[in-house]
C-alpha cells in the first residue's frame, strides 16, 4: 500500500491484495481455544464473509476457515496493510475534519509495531487488548473517518463500524462500545466463543478506545506507586538501595523497568518472552539482562550495596526468582527484596497472560492450545508455588501488593493462601495498590491525564512539557500538604520526562493531575495551539484507570467500602457525561485490567484545535470527568474525597453534590439492630 490516501479508500477488493499470511518477523498472539461446535464454526465463517461481496466468498472462505482452525480467530491476514503503521502527522491524513484525522492518528499509533504487542492480530497490549477484531474493520473505519463531516458520528460496536449516522457538530465524532454483553453471559468461556464468532471484542482500556501511548502511559503511574509504596511501607522517599521485584516486560508491564530507575531503586523484572525482554532492552528501558539466577542474585547484592538505580531483566520465570530469593534468605539470613508485586496479564491466565514455572515458554504456548485443561491445572500449581514463596518473604519483612492485574484473584481461584481473615469481598492477604497506595490519590482527584501532539514534532511535545510545568508550579502554591506532595512529584516527573526518553510511538506525555490542574493545562495548551507555539492540534485524554473512569472492585474501586464496589454506575455515567459535554470521541468497555466480566470502564479523546469552542469543551468536560468520581468516592465515606468535593463546590457555583452524613454513634445502629433482629 503506497499511501495513506489509498489506505483510506475502503477495502481493497479489485484486485484482492495477495495473501502473505503471518509475518514471521513480528510477535504473534497465542492461539485461541474457543471450542466451537460445527455450527458455530459455520456461523463464524459467515459472519466474517459478510464484509465482502459474494463474488469473493469462494476465494476468501477457505483461508478464513484455515485461520479459524489454526489460530482460533479470523484476523483476515490478507488485508493487513503493507504501509508502515505509525502515528503520521495529522496533516497527512486525507480527512474532511481535523477531529477525524486526530482519531486516525491515534488508531495508527495503537497498531505501530514499536507500540503494539501483537500488531498483526490488532492487539495493542495486555495479551488480548484489541483495537479491532479483524483487518476488514480497520479498512472500513479509516474510510469512514476520511469521509465524515462534522454532522456525522461513527458508531463502533466491539470493533465493528456500524456506520456513519447524522448528528450535531457538538456531538462526539465517534462513539465506541466494546464487550457490552448481557451480565449473566459475561463469562470468560463465553467470551472466547463470542470473540471467535466476531461479535464482541475485549478492548482492554486504551487499546479499544484508541488512546494508548505506549508504555509511557503506565511508567508514570508505576513510578508514583513505587515512590508512595516506599513512603508507606519503608518510611522513606529515598529508595536508593531498595529492591523491587516483579514480573512482566510486555505491553503495560514493560514500564516497570523504566519506572524503577526513575524512582531510584533496584528493579528486578522477570520475563519469559525473550522477544519482549529484548525489545525493552533495545529501547533503553532495561539496563541489563541475564538468564543466570546466580548472576541475577549477585547483581542485586552489588546494586544494594552501591545504592545504584538499576533495572535488571531476568530472562526466566518469576516463580524461580521468588523461590531463589527465599533460598538466599534461608542460607544467609539476608532479605534481598524490600518491595514486591506482579504485572503478568493474569486477567488472561490461560491464553498467554501467565506462563507456569513447570514448563518452558514454547511448551506453554503449545500446551495452552492443545490441552487447555491440563494447562489450566499447571497454571494453578505455579500460582500456588509463587504465592508460597511470596508469603515466606513477606513474613520476614518484604512488602507485597497486587498491581490490579488479577494476580490475587486468580491465585485465590487456584487455591493459593491469599485470603484475608475477616476480609471483605474485595480484600486479600495483601492489599491492591489502589487500597493502600493510589486510592487516596484518586480521592484527591489526581489521575493519569495525557496528551498527544498530532504534529508528530518533538518540539511541540517539549513546548507542552514546559506549559504543563509552568501551570503546575503556578497553581501549587495555595494547596494542602497532601495535594502539594502530588504536584511536587508530577513537576519532578515532567521535568525529567524528556531526559528519560519516554516516547515510543506518538509524541505523547502523561502526568497525574487533579481537576484544577487538568483544566488549566488543557486551556493553556489550547491557547498555545491558537497562537502557533504548538503547530498542530493536540489530543487530550487519560487512562481509563482513573478517578471516575473505571468501576473495578479488585482495582480502581477496591477501596470503596459502602458495598457499592461491584456497582458500575460511575463508569457508565462518566462516558455519557463526557459525550454531551464536548468529547471528540468516547468509549465504554467491559473488561480491562482485571479481566472480562470483572470491570466496566470508559475513556475519551478531545481535540484541542486552538478554537474558543475547544476551550469551552475542555473546561466543561474535564470538570465533570474528575468530579463525578470524586463525588462517588465522597458518598462512599472517603474523607479525602469529602474535602476535595467541598473545595470543588467553592470554585464551581453550578456544582451541587449530595454530601453524606457519617454515623457518629455506632451504638445507635447496634441498639436498632438488636431491637429488630
Amino acid at each position: 500500500m503506497a499511501s495513506l490516501k489509498e489506505l483510506c479508500g475502503g477495502l481493497p477488493l479489485r484486485p484482492l491484495p495477495p495473501n502473505r499470511g503471518r509475518d514471521a518477523n513480528v510477535p504473534h498472539a497465542p492461539v485461541r481455544t474457543p471450542d466451537l461446535t460445527p455450527e458455530e464454526k459455520r456461523l463464524a465463517l459467515c459472519n466474517a464473509l459478510r464484509y465482502f461481496p459474494p463474488a469473493l466468498h469462494a476465494t476468501l472462505a477457505p483461508e478464513f476457515a484455515q485461520e479459524l482452525k489454526e489460530f482460533g480467530h479470523i484476523y483476515m491476514y490478507r488485508f493487513c496493510p503493507t504501509l508502515r503503521m505509525r502515528a503520521y502527522p495529522i496533516n497527512q491524513y486525507p480527512c474532511e475534519t481535523k477531529q477525524a484525522a486526530a482519531i486516525m492518528h491515534m488508531i495508527m499509533n495503537n497498531l505501530d509495531p514499536d507500540v503494539a504487542q501483537f500488531p498483526q492480530e490488532l492487539v495493542t497490549y495486555g495479551g488480548n487488548g484489541q483495537v479491532f477484531s479483524n483487518w476488514a474493520q480497520f479498512w472500513l473505519v479509516l474510510h469512514y473517518l476520511s469521509t465524515m463531516s462534522e454532522d456525522q458520528t461513527l458508531v463502533m460496536y466491539s470493533g465493528h463500524p456500524l456506520g456513519l449516522f447524522p448528528s450535531l457538530p457538538s456531538s462526539p465524532r465517534c462513539v465506541i462500545t466494546n464487550g457490552m454483553v448481557i451480565p449473566n453471559y459475561s463469562s470468560r468461556e463465553k467470551y472466547e466463543r463470542m470473540f471467535a464468532l466476531g461479535i464482541t471484542m475485549y478492548g482492554q482500556m486504551t487499546a479499544g478506545s484508541y488512546c494508548y501511548i505506549g508504555p509511557q502511559g503506565i511508567v508514570h503511574g508505576t513510578m508514583l506507586t513505587v515512590l508512595n509504596a516506599g513512603r508507606r511501607y519503608l518510611g522513606t522517599s529515598d529508595l536508593s538501595g531498595c529492591v523491587f521485584v516483579t514480573s512482566g516486560l510486555g505491553g503495560m508491564s514493560g514500564a516497570q523497568a523504566k519506572a524503577a530507575v526513575i524512582a531510584g531503586c533496584v528493579g528486578v523484572i522477570a520475563e519469559m518472552n525473550e522477544v519482549a525482554l529484548q525489545k525493552r532492552y533495545e529501547q533503553g528501558w532495561l539496563m541489563e539482562v541475564t538468564k543466570d539466577l546466580d548472576h541475577c542474585i549477585q547483581r542485586i547484592r552489588e546494586a544494594r550495596r552501591s545504592k545504584m538505580a538499576l533495572s535488571l531483566g531476568y530472562h526466566g520465570n518469576v516463580v524461580d526468582l521468588w523461590e531463589r530469593l527465599w533460598q538466599e534468605y534461608e542460607r544467609t539470613g539476608e532479605l534481598l527484596v524490600d518491595l514486591g508485586s506482579d504485572q503478568t496479564s493474569l486477567h488472561n491466565p490461560f491464553s498467554g497472560g501467565y506462563y507456569p514455572v513447570q514448563i518452558s515458554f514454547s511448551q506453554a504456548n503449545h500446551l495452552m492450545s492443545t490441552d487447555p485443561s491440563l494447562f489450566r491445572t499447571i497454571v494453578h500449581e505455579s500460582l500456588r508455588r509463587q504465592v508460597a514463596a511470596i508469603n515466606k518473604l513477606s513474613e520476614e519483612g518484604m512488602f507485597f501488593w497486587d498491581y490490579g492485574n488479577a494476580f490475587l484473584l486468580e491465585a485465590k481461584r487456584a487455591g493459593a493462601a491469599v485470603e484475608k481473615t475477616g476480609g471483605g469481598d474485595t480484600e486479600f492477604k495483601y492489599p491492591s495498590y489502589v487500597q493502600h497506595i493510589m486510592g487516596d490519590i484518586f480521592s484527591l482527584g489526581f489521575g493519569p491525564f495525557r496528551w498527544v501532539c498530532t504534529s508528530g514534532n518533538p518540539a511541540d511535545l517539549a513546548q507542552t512539557d514546559d506549559i504543563a510545568t509552568a501551570v503546575l508550579e503556578e497553581i501549587s502554591g495555595a494547596v494542602n500538604e497532601r495535594v502539594q506532595q502530588q504536584y511536587s512529584d508530577n513537576i519532578r516527573w515532567i521535568r525529567q520526562a524528556a531526559k528519560h526518553n519516554m516516547v515510543v510511538g506518538s509524541q505523547a506525555r502523561i502526568l497525574y493531575s487533579d481537576q484544577r490542574g487538568r483544566v488549566s493545562i488543557a486551556l493553556a495548551i489550547n491557547k498555545a495551539v491558537a497562537d502557533g507555539r504548538v503547530t498542530a492540534p493536540v489530543v487530550i485524554s487519560r487512562d481509563h484507570h482513573d478517578v471516575s473512569g473505571t468501576d473495578s472492585p479488585f482495582r480502581e474501586t477496591s477501596n470503596i467500602y459502602d458495598g457499592s464496589a461491584f456497582c458500575a454506575d460511575m463508569a457508565v455515567q462518566n462516558v455519557i457525561g463526557d459525550a454531551f459535554r464536548g468529547a471528540t470521541w468516547v468509549a465504554l468497555h467491559n473488561g480491562g485490567g482485571v479481566g472480562w466480566g470483572e470491570v466496566m470502564n470508559g475513556g475519551f479523546g478531545l481535540v484541542l484545535d486552538g478554537s474558543e469552542e475547544a476551550g469551552k469543551r475542555a473546561r466543561m468536560m474535564l470538570n465533570w470527568d474528575v468530579s463525578n468520581g470524586v463525588a462517588r468516592r465522597c458518598w462512599s465515606g472517603n474523607s479525602n474525597a469529602y474535602e476535595t468535593v467541598q473545595l470543588a463546590m467553592q470554585h464551581q457555583a453550578e456544582l451541587r453534590v449530595t454530601m453524606p452524613y457519617s454515623v457518629q454513634d455506632q451504638h445507635v445502629v447496634d441498639r436498632a439492630l438488636r431491637e429488630y433482629s
